[in-house]
């Protein structure tokens, strides 16, 4: 009699435990606005405008990380692979003579534009292209498991969901004017069924794989945005002053690479068709 009243008792207290719904939740995040002005004021009025010396020489780097709690953190390998996804597609295009991949140690020492131009200064780049991502994973316990966790065990049934919310951000930095050239995001919400025992590894699978789905999608739309920036630099509609590299620096005016060819043309033109003097007489 003791033996089953004491069984009885486990029983109606693992039953008890069952019926409690878990909840957990895992927050990392790194700001672009909180790395640029530290001191929390804001923004000032862009003013200045950059002078974007073609071909460009771009340091690419992820911001380090600055709020976080859990374990499910972006490890060093994850970010560099996703950071030579960046660089690789968009390395061929014709105003980039180089994209170069900045560890985030050289970011975390020394925040703000002061220490963005030390970066800058170091690595000899014309503009920073600084990643930023926030990312939130909430576990609960479903309805569907309660009943079944202390029968069964958690290491058969299918019983917490788990969502993971995604941001990545691209942002392309003129430290020296402190202005912001260009930027685009992408986003990603990953849902998962996992059993018990496997959360904590399925909630990291999870968070890598939505870390991989926002950075694809914020690719795609950083290209629709270089594209439309690249449009409004030939029709003289964007905020910045292009130059070739080869030219002095200064002048108010954007000179491109196709103005440059048509200038050559015309002179080469000009020298072919001009009429030559008619002999003298003697």
């Amino acid at each position: 009699m003791k033996l089953r009243t004491l069984l009885g008792i486990v029983a109606i207290a693992g039953a008890l435990s069952a019926c409690a719904i878990g909840r957990s939740e895992t927050h990392n995040t790194s700001s672009l606005v909180d790395f640029l002005y530290p001191d929390h004021r804001a923004p000032p009025p862009q003013n200045a405008i950059p002078e974007l010396r073609v071909p460009l020489r771009v340091g690419l780097a992820f911001l380090p990380s600055q709020a976080s709690f859990g374990d499910n953190q972006l490890d060093a390998a994850h970010k560099a692979e996703l950071l030579e996804r960046i660089r690789r597609h968009f390395a061929d295009r014709h105003f980039v003579s180089d994209i170069v991949v900045i560890p985030d140690y050289y970011l975390g020492a020394n925040r703000g534009f002061a220490g963005l131009e030390g970066v800058q200064r170091l690595y000899n780049v014309d503009v920073m292209a600084l990643v930023s991502y926030d990312q939130v994973n909430y576990t609960e316990d479903n309805k569907w498991s309660l009943g079944y966790l202390t029968i069964v065990g958690a290491y058969i049934v299918k019983g917490t969901i788990n969502d993971t919310t995604t941001l990545v951000d691209l942002a392309v930095v003129d430290p020296k004017t402190r202005s912001l050239v260009l930027r685009a995001g992408g986003t990603d919400t990953h849902h998962q069924n996992s059993t018990r025992v496997d959360t904590q590894h399925n909630e990291r699978l999870a968070g890598n794989a939505s870390f991989d789905a926002a950075t694809n999608q914020m690719i795609g739309n950083f290209e629709g945005a270089l594209t439309a920036f690249e449009n409004d630099v030939h029709a003289g509609r964007a905020n910045v002053h292009v130059v070739s590299r080869s030219s002095p620096s200064g002048g108010g005016g954007s000179l491109g690479w196709e103005f440059v060819g048509l200038l050559a043309l015309a002179c080469l033109c000009r020298a072919a068709y001009q009429p030559t003097a008619s002999p003298s007489l003697r």
